[in-house]
């Protein structure tokens, strides 16, 4: 038994069969809610686009929650769990083909985008150590945007379309696939000090993914009543334009 599963099992042991059910159900919530949105598309570029998109949605639900410290922290978790689980599918999944088939610009891309990502992980993982009652907490994630943003209209604009030209719709169909697949066993927090490359990645998010999972079981999502007026925001917002 290795070290990582026994550390998992002192942890694990002390909490209840319901509370164990409990976060199953409520990671399967979180899982269909983002996943489906992702399989109903064909390509990779759709497949990424839609998870960007999400990321914008639950920053501005957090900033619409202002004055609700609960309901802030609910929404900056579900946007740290979703960017830490892209950045590891786009990392095993997406950067080694841009590097295959791109050539050396695919290199340069990858190394930069990973870079990108390095950086978007140290400010989850200090937004972890704050309170989002702390302005210091709110900047932090103000400035997890600022980063994001102009990363992912790169990748938009001149990663995943270049990618796609060369691939074809087909590869990118099964890559949006495996990217989908690969977020669901990715680690749901941000871990400095892990791999960023296949397949030393790989491994260490397996590792980490159960101790996450834990940590998971005493966090706070937001509730389906809060997706659902998101929803209905959405909805108003672009009827509206």
């Amino acid at each position: 038994m290795s070290s990582a599963t026994r550390v998992f099992l002192r942890v694990s042991r002390p909490i209840s069969t319901r509370i164990l059910l409990s976060a199953y159900q409520s990671t399967r919530s979180l899982l269909s809610s983002t996943s489906a949105r992702i399989m109903g598309h064909e390509t990779l570029i759709e497949a990424i686009k839609a998870d960007h998109q999400e990321m914008y949605d639950y920053y501005d639900e957090y900033i619409r929650a202002e004055g609700d410290i609960d309901a802030q922290g609910k929404w900056a978790r579900l946007l740290t769990w979703e960017v830490a689980r892209h950045a590891a599918g786009e990392e095993i999944v997406v950067y080694p083909l841009m590097e295959k088939h791109l050539g050396e610009e695919g290199v340069r891309m990858a190394n930069e985008d990973r870079e990108q990502h390095q950086a978007v992980k140290e400010l989850l993982y200090r937004l972890e150590s704050l309170t989002p009652a702390k302005q210091e907490y709110h900047d932090t994630l103000k400035d997890v945007i600022n980063h994001l943003k102009p990363h992912n209209d790169s990748e938009e604009i001149n990663d995943l379309p270049a990618l796609e030209k060369v691939i074809g719709k087909e590869a990118s169909r099964k890559a949006a696939a495996e990217f989908s697949r690969t977020k669901k066993l990715a680690p749901t927090r941000p871990h400095l000090s892990a791999p960023n490359k296949p397949p030393y990645e790989t491994l260490a998010g397996f590792l980490a993914l159960p101790m996450d999972k834990v940590k998971d079981l005493f966090a706070s999502f937001p509730t389906e009543e809060m997706k659902e007026d998101m929803a209905k925001h959405e909805n108003n917002t672009i009827n509206t334009t």
